[in-house]
């Protein structure tokens, strides 16, 4: 993808400042990727800075003379406190860094596009028929233009008339420097792994993330009127392997340095070629069993290895085991008798989701996407935000939540019987 820099200077590499992907998708959207609407959205230094930050604070007594004061070539952000009192304070230019803005509008504000994500949804149509919780105007990322190129995240984007508007109802307040902050309508929640992102990485504690980008517990439900409590000692800067939740779509940071250490496409290619070449057989039907290549993603191909998610036994597709008295939902493993879901297996391919370059010997339950060890663990352990007041762990290609145990199960292959 090419970097509006990289068009005008075509010899010279763009800084990239780093990715955001957003969970629930395997690689791309389920109808391809499409301009500002895609599964990974990367973020490069600008040709020109277009970053803000506040500067003059306004205190209007009417409406009317707050909208005066929102003049349409500046930007600013509208703190409505009662029928009479609309505090506005002005934001101007500022050259050492460049903004980013993610929501669910289409306006040309907005640099990435983001839609509720619907667990295992094949088509956008899939998407369409849910009213959606995402904020048109959901979020901006500030990045510095100088090293070490810090990326900080703020609640709330500049719709197009460069305005952030917090009505009377949502959660606002005077700040003890005598300055102005406030919650978006769902709110935007954040979580910083602890370990960074690598296989030794443990989930941080969700937080929200005010207008002002300063740091709160949780409120009671997503929309509650009351702010949580402020956490003095973290920050709203981004890390590798921090979280983004919008509520509706949750979105992973991966910075570049992070994403320089991640395994490459190449690599989980080169991966799926190693497992194919030992031949890995169903050991009922002994028929060569084979992982289907990356971009066949929805179709499941004659030799698919399938797997029986109680016990992890790699099988063929065969017809047999099905018990009725079960409602026909669970299989018989013919190698060990469990009982339990049988389901097609499908590799993880997008690879800014995994912690480390191990071999794919996993599979989350209950979809069977398989990735390493060390990733189906570490998502396993990650409490996603789901709704306005539930979370629970999800698998990070697909957005289906966990079952089982643990969430995941490791694959026991049968090798070919020479």
């Amino acid at each position: 993808m090419f970097s509006p820099d990289q068009e005008n200077h075509p010899a010279k590499a763009p800084v990239k400042y780093g990715e955001l992907i957003v969970l629930g998708y395997n690689g791309s959207l389920p109808n391809g990727d499409r301009g500002r609407r895609k599964s990974r959205f990367a973020l490069y230094k600008r040709l020109k800075a277009n970053g803000v930050k506040p500067s003059t604070v306004h205190v209007a007594c009417t409406p009317q003379a707050a909208k005066a004061i929102s003049n349409k070539d500046q930007h600013s952000i509208s703190y409505t406190l009662s029928r009479v009192q609309t505090v506005v304070v002005e934001y101007t230019h500022d050259s050492n860094t460049d903004m980013f803005q993610i929501g669910r509008s289409t306006e040309s504000p907005i640099d990435f596009v983001v839609t509720d994500t619907v667990p295992g949804s094949q088509s956008n149509s899939d998407t369409q028929t849910v009213q959606s919780t995402i904020s048109r105007f959901a979020c901006r990322i500030i990045c510095e233009r100088n090293p070490p190129f810090t990326a900080k995240i703020y609640a709330a984007g500049f719709d197009s008339s460069k305005n952030i508007f917090l009505g009377e109802k949502a959660a606002k307040w005077k700040t003890s420097d005598g300055q102005m902050d406030g919650l978006t309508t769902n709110g935007v929640l954040v979580m910083h792994p602890r370990s960074g992102f690598t296989e030794d990485s443990k989930p941080g504690v969700w937080r929200e993330i005010s207008v002002c980008g300063n740091v709160f517990s949780l409120r009671e439900t997503r929309s509650a009127q009351q702010r949580g409590k402020m956490v003095e000692n973290e920050t709203n800067q981004l890390q590798d392997g921090s979280l983004i939740d919008l509520c509706g779509a949750t979105l992973l940071w991966r910075t570049a340095e992070g994403l320089a250490c991640t395994p490459t496409v190449k690599h989980l290619e080169a991966l799926r070629l190693e497992i194919n070449a030992a031949r890995p057989q169903c050991p009922v039907g002994f028929n060569t069993l084979a992982f289907p290549s990356m971009k066949r993603k929805d179709v499941v191909d004659e030799k698919q290895p399938w797997v029986y998610l109680t016990c992890g036994h790699v099988h063929g597709f065969h017809n047999w085991g099905t018990k009725e008295e079960r409602d026909g939902k669970d299989r018989e493993c013919p190698m060990c008798r469990s009982l339990g879901p049988y389901v097609p297996l499908w590799l993880g391919s997008e690879a800014g989701f995994y912690v480390d370059a191990g071999p794919p010997t996993h599979a989350f339950s209950p979809c069977g996407h398989v990735c390493s060890e060390k990733t189906t663990s570490y998502w396993s352990q990650i409490p996603l935000p789901h709704g306005t007041h539930t979370f629970h762990a999800a698998c990070p290609f697909c957005g289906h939540q966990l079952a089982g145990e643990q969430g995941y199960i490791r694959l026991i292959f049968q090798g070919p019987v020479d």
